[in-house]
């Protein structure tokens, strides 16, 4: 089944300028077939490749390392090594990432709970206020 750009846009969720600029950074896992007319021709597994590569850009893997996968996807068998650690490879940085961002959240709550609190109790003012020095006095961690 023929898809145009369009149908290819609201179906992935990508707007049509990125999908031309999915095409012109070589990330798409077949080259885009065209009409006579010039008009982008996509198919089935044109839209299941985006969910991949979307995931794989939203997980943070840089462009050059899509395209790195993408060729050695489009080289057939035999590389299924390389692939699988250049896959291994990211995967480790998005775990990481979640690590840190575990963090970063544990923090924020940590915060939200505190300021919670301090509102309820009527004692925001108390919460640091870097124009006021005496009121970091004796606060700690609570900022």
């Amino acid at each position: 089944m023929d898809l145009t750009i369009g149908e290819v846009a609201k179906r992935s969720g990508l707007s049509v300028h990125a999908l031309r600029f999915y095409e012109r950074e070589g990330l798409f896992a077949n080259p885009v077939r065209r009409l006579s007319n010039g008009r982008r021709i996509y198919h089935q597994e044109d839209l299941e490749w985006l969910a991949i590569c979307t995931k794989l850009r939203s997980s943070g893997m840089s462009l050059a390392m899509i395209r790195q996968y993408i060729e050695l996807v489009r080289q057939g068998p035999g590389n299924e090594h390389e692939r699988l650690e250049l896959l291994r490879r990211h995967e480790g940085h998005v775990e990481a990432r979640i690590r840190e961002l575990q963090g970063a959240l544990d923090v924020m709550r940590h915060k939200v709970r505190v300021y919670e609190d301090h509102v309820v109790r009527g004692e925001a003012d108390r919460l640091w206020n870097p124009s006021r020095p005496d009121a970091a006095a004796g606060e700690g961690a609570v900022r």
